[in-house]
C-alpha cells in the first residue's frame, strides 16, 4: 500500500439512461458493479458508500481484504439531490468514525469513486502509486482524451473535508462536483485506457463487459 487512505463510492443515482436499473447491481463477470469498485480498494481503512438502504444486505456480506468493518452505508439528504451531496455525506460518516476512534486517527487520504467503472482498479493502482511523488496536491484521473474525472479521485482529506463544510454553507443539493473541486488543489494523473470508462447507457454496459443479470 503506497498511502493510508480511506474510500467513499458513489452508488445511489438514478441511472436515467439505463431506463431506472441500479448501476450498482449490474454485473461485471459474477461481481456486481458494487463489489467490483469495493475489490478496488481492498488497503482502504474505512469505505463508506453512498446508496439507497437497498444496498444493505449486499454491504453485509462484502468487505474489502484489510478494511476493518463493514462499508458504510449513507445516503444525501435529500435522495438523488447529486454527487456533491452524496460524497458530503459520506465524507462526514467518515470524518465521525475517525473522530469516535482516536486511536487510528484520521487517513490522510480519501479515494472517492463512482461505482460504475468496471475496470476502475487500474485507475485507482495509478492514483496511489502517484501519492506517494511530491506535491502533495488532491490527485484527479485523467483519461487518454484529457478528461479529468473527479469520481475516480484521491483526495487530501483535511482538503476534501474542507471544501465540503465551505460548499454545506450555501447546500450541497444539486451541486455539481465541480463546485467542490473548486475548492482542492489538485494535479491530473494519466489512467490506462478505459480505466474510467462508465457505465451510462446499455451500449456503454455492452461495450465494458456489463450485463443486467437477472435483474428485473
Amino acid at each position: 500500500m503506497s498511502a493510508a487512505y480511506d474510500a467513499v463510492i458513489l452508488a445511489g443515482g438514478r441511472s436515467t439512461r439505463l431506463g431506472g436499473t441500479p448501476k450498482a447491481l449490474l454485473l461485471a463477470g459474477e461481481r456486481t458493479l458494487l463489489e467490483t469498485t469495493l475489490a478496488a480498494v481492498p488497503d482502504a481503512r474505512n469505505v463508506a458508500v453512498a446508496g439507497p438502504p437497498e444496498l444493505a444486505k449486499l454491504l453485509g456480506s462484502t468487505v474489502p481484504a484489510g478494511c476493518p468493518g463493514r462499508p458504510l452505508l449513507v445516503r444525501e439528504e435529500p435522495a438523488y439531490a447529486g454527487p456533491a451531496a452524496a460524497v458530503g455525506a459520506a465524507v462526514a460518516a467518515l470524518a465521525a468514525l475517525a473522530d469516535g476512534n482516536r486511536d487510528s486517527g484520521e487517513s490522510p487520504w480519501t479515494m472517492v469513486l463512482a461505482c460504475d467503472m468496471p475496470q476502475v482498479a487500474a485507475a485507482v493502482r495509478a492514483l496511489l502509486a502517484a501519492a506517494a511523488v511530491p506535491p502533495a496536491e488532491s490527485l484527479l484521473a485523467v483519461d487518454s482524451s484529457g478528461t479529468r474525472q473527479p469520481l475516480a479521485a484521491l483526495y487530501r482529506t483535511a482538503d476534501l473535508r474542507a471544501a465540503v463544510d465551505s460548499l454545506a454553507a450555501e447546500g450541497l443539493a444539486n451541486k455539481p462536483m465541480k463546485a467542490l473541486l473548486a475548492r482542492v488543489q489538485w494535479r491530473g494523473v494519466d489512467v490506462p485506457p478505459t480505466s474510467t470508462a462508465d457505465v451510462d447507457t446499455w451500449n456503454d454496459a455492452q461495450t465494458l463487459g456489463v450485463s443486467a443479470g437477472d435483474l428485473p
